[in-house]
């Protein structure tokens, strides 16, 4: 189950409802009227709906359409880790996972990168764009751990203006060697130390080795 700061304090004043903000309409800069026109998305990928592929969250039922080869890797590595660490993104709730997607109207340049299969948003109707609503620390704390594991090749929405806690996407340009490199170290760790992990038994992102490293990545400024 999806808990917001704002659903608990919510339920605690007697509402008993999850409340999610709505997204604020942000005027993306590379847009003709909040509509992307562009051959390639914000971070530099050809938008070619024929270069899709449909992937499944290992571990869930949950589905999702992205761009075959490293970008995909390193987002599916994204969606696991969530899936097992944050919330289930097959439960029905907040709006699963969303990748790809044809739809050309976007309110801020990043969400242009689902057009490539080049970003996901996790649970994207609890998290929308420029939504007031942030993650409970121990869960930053998480997501922290996994761009760790990126390595400098993803993005978090909470990182960019406006916010969108919900969304990742690959910042590495096309052919860059270092994004090959993270999605074939990741692709190992998915055969040894992921394939056995389960709800219960995660990978441990609170030590204090992980956890100074985790909070030293450059962020987008």
């Amino acid at each position: 189950m999806i808990i917001t700061r704002r659903g608990l304090l919510g339920a605690a004043a007697g509402t008993g409802v999850l409340i999610f903000v709505p997204g604020v309409a942000a005027q993306a800069s590379g847009t003709n009227g909040g509509r992307w026109t562009g051959p390639r998305s914000a971070n530099g990928w050809l938008i070619d709906p024929d270069a899709i592929t449909t992937y499944q969250v290992a571990g869930s039922t949950a589905t999702v359409a992205l761009r075959p080869g490293p970008t995909a890797a390193v987002l599916l590595h994204v969606a696991r880790r969530w899936h097992y660490e944050i919330a289930a993104l097959d439960s029905g709730e907040g709006g699963g996972i969303a990748g790809h997607t044809a739809r050309r109207a976007v309110r801020a340049d990043y969400e242009s990168n689902q057009l490539s299969g080049t970003a996901v948003a996790l649970h994207p109707t609890a998290y929308p764009v420029g939504g007031s609503e942030r993650m409970w620390p121990w869960h930053e704390a998480i997501v922290r751990d996994i761009l760790l594991d990126c390595a400098g090749t993803v993005v978090w929405g909470s990182d960019l203006t406006p916010a969108q806690v919900s969304h990742f996407h690959v910042v590495a340009r096309p052919g860059d060697p270092a994004l090959a490199r993270v999605a074939a170290r990741l692709g190992r760790s998915t055969q040894t130390e992921f394939r056995s992990q389960t709800a219960g038994r995660v990978a441990d992102p609170s030590t204090p080795t992980r956890r100074g490293e985790a909070q030293r990545l450059p962020r987008p400024r």
